[in-house]
């Protein structure tokens, strides 16, 4: 597989690559936020130079909590069993802070597909994070694409 980004950024800061199996679903969780969140801002960035005001706007109605769970659960279907096993264990993990603006179950199913996406990332799987997330938009009907 070809390298990605997390390993030039290794390579760049000298960091011997971890066994992501190693790591807990939040850890997973904590990149694929990031991850999830720069695949929907560069596609609107990408659409064209808008107000930034506008585009905070729209990429917070998509990356909040209650659309990742809307998000994953479009998707589930077309999980492998591996990408379903990390779903698991990051929505069953102990987050150690409260959903603010969405039910606990959103919160935790939130989790559990930001725990897929840090995974993906991380195995440089960024092919398939983006066609789960073109997937669950276009199921969604999601107004982004």
């Amino acid at each position: 597989m070809a390298a990605g980004l997390n390993d030039y950024l290794n390579e760049q800061f000298n960091i011997k690559a971890q066994d992501i199996r190693t790591y807990s679903p939040l850890t997973l969780a904590y990149i694929g936020d990031a991850i999830f969140d720069v695949i929907i801002r560069s596609i609107l960035v990408n659409k064209g130079n808008t107000a930034v005001n506008k585009l905070h706007t729209r990429a917070s109605s998509i990356v909040k909590a209650p659309t990742q769970a809307k998000i994953v659960a479009a998707v589930m279907d077309e999980l492998t069993e591996d990408e379903k096993d990390i779903y698991r264990r990051g929505r069953n993990s102990k987050p150690h802070t409260k959903a603010k603006n969405a039910t606990t179950m959103d919160y935790l199913e939130a989790t559990g597909f930001e725990a897929v996406m840090g995974y993906l990332y991380l195995k440089n799987d960024m092919d398939r994070a983006c066609a789960l997330v073109k997937l669950g938009i276009e199921k969604l009907e999601l107004d982004i694409l």
